[in-house]
């Protein structure tokens, strides 16, 4: 059987692929083993010493200097380093996962916690971060904006969702007037970084769905399934302060959906109102505080400073774990 030019060029254009991907995953493993066993020496030979931090300081200049002459680039003082506080960090050498460079490491060293560190590691690994995804995610502190943190996230809408959302990326400037459409439009447009920042398993569905009943037409902004949670998600777009009427539509919405749209075997529908002003007397005194399926986020369309981003964040996690205590009291 002849073989067509243009068939011939896919299958050596795999092949071709396929080999370099083996490649970068077998030099990616030695590298990383190769730094890690580097830190690991020079922490057991630091330890020998009696005078730690001055000896430790002097050894490693020394030995850069020595390195770079021999190696070449790869091996100055700030490096070594890092390769230190590699192997400190992360003592157990069958623990590394290979799927993560050199790179992504790096910036996993500067985090001061060991449960955000696995957090951004599961992540990277789930989503497949590169290391300019996962340095926004750190800078954007992600973890901090996930409601809840479970070990089993896989059923729980909480270890999901973010609050507040960024979209910086989106390119509007927020202190212009900016309507629900051009929002949209700008979200479709960036749809992938969109994604990355709503969270894990989001997967887009429509804009503008059309929904209708016996006497009524009505057009859903936006429409994502989560392969998680198994369900659809909807959101509902707003610019101005949260109202009452957007809550009771949001609400129609989702009981029109699970009535309409939702499939045997799907887990009931969740609403979303993405709103620039969140008026928490409203959410607590409204349906969005009775239901499961139900949530309010506030979204940002800038990155904020570290401290304000982390008011805005505390202000959100104790509201949320004082609704937890009172539902449980209940």
């Amino acid at each position: 059987m002849e073989i067509s030019e243009d068939s011939l060029f896919k299958s050596v254009k795999e092949i071709i692929a396929q080999s370099r991907e083996k490649v970068f995953r077998i030099a990616n493993s030695t590298l990383l083993l190769t730094y890690w066993q580097i830190g690991q020496l020079i922490v057991e030979d630091e330890q020998k010493g009696k005078e730690r931090a001055v000896y430790g300081n002097f050894t490693l200049k020394n030995l850069s200097k020595k390195l770079t002459l021999e190696f070449g680039k790869g091996f100055d003082e700030s490096n070594l380093r890092n390769m230190r506080s590699f192997y400190n960090v992360f003592p157990i050498c069958d623990a590394l996962r290979h799927e993560l460079t050199w790179t992504h490491y790096r910036m996993l060293l500067k985090i001061d916690s060991s449960q955000k560190i696995n957090y951004y590691i599961e992540e990277s690994i789930q989503n497949n971060w590169s290391s300019r995804d996962l340095k926004r995610q750190i800078n954007s502190l992600a973890y901090e904006r996930v409601l809840e943190h479970k070990k089993s996230p896989a059923d729980n809408i909480h270890s999901v969702l973010k609050d507040p959302y960024i979209f910086e990326f989106l390119g509007l400037q927020s202190n212009e007037k900016i309507s629900e459409k051009d929002i949209e439009t700008a979200i479709i447009d960036h749809i992938q970084k969109f994604l990355l920042e709503f969270g894990k398993g989001f997967a887009f569905v429509a804009r503008q769905q059309h929904i209708s009943t016996d006497t009524s037409d009505f057009y859903i902004d936006l429409v994502f399934y989560n392969y998680i949670l198994k369900c659809f998600v909807i959101i509902d777009l707003k610019t101005g302060e949260l109202s009452h009427q957007d809550i009771g539509q949001i609400d129609m919405y989702v009981r029109m959906y699970d009535d309409l749209k939702r499939n045997e075997g799907d887990n009931p529908t969740i609403g979303i109102l993405l709103c620039s002003e969140k008026d928490e007397t409203i959410v607590k005194y409204s349906v969005l505080n009775d239901k499961n399926n139900l949530f309010a986020s506030k979204y940002l369309l800038y990155l904020p400073k570290e401290e304000e981003l982390k008011q805005i964040i505390d202000q959100d996690r104790i509201r949320f774990e004082l609704d937890q205590e009172n539902n449980n009291l209940n």
